[in-house]
């Protein structure tokens, strides 16, 4: 049994206590807030926290 991959873009920062489920992709500058539980795929240049993790707003710049 083999689990599915989990993707982690470039200068992402994950908060403590995050759960990233199997087979995420999180696009590159995103932040998770700390105690996420991320079940979906999170684009590039995003704020997203909670559970289930979901967009909270983009980051400017």
């Amino acid at each position: 049994m083999f689990a599915k991959p989990i993707t982690i873009g470039e200068d992402v920062w994950i908060g403590g206590g995050a759960i990233i489920c199997p087979g995420v992709t999180i696009g590159d500058r995103t932040v998770i807030g700390a105690g996420s539980v991320v079940t979906k795929d999170i684009p590039s240049d995003i704020f997203a926290a909670g559970n289930p993790c979901r967009v909270v707003r983009g980051l400017e710049g």
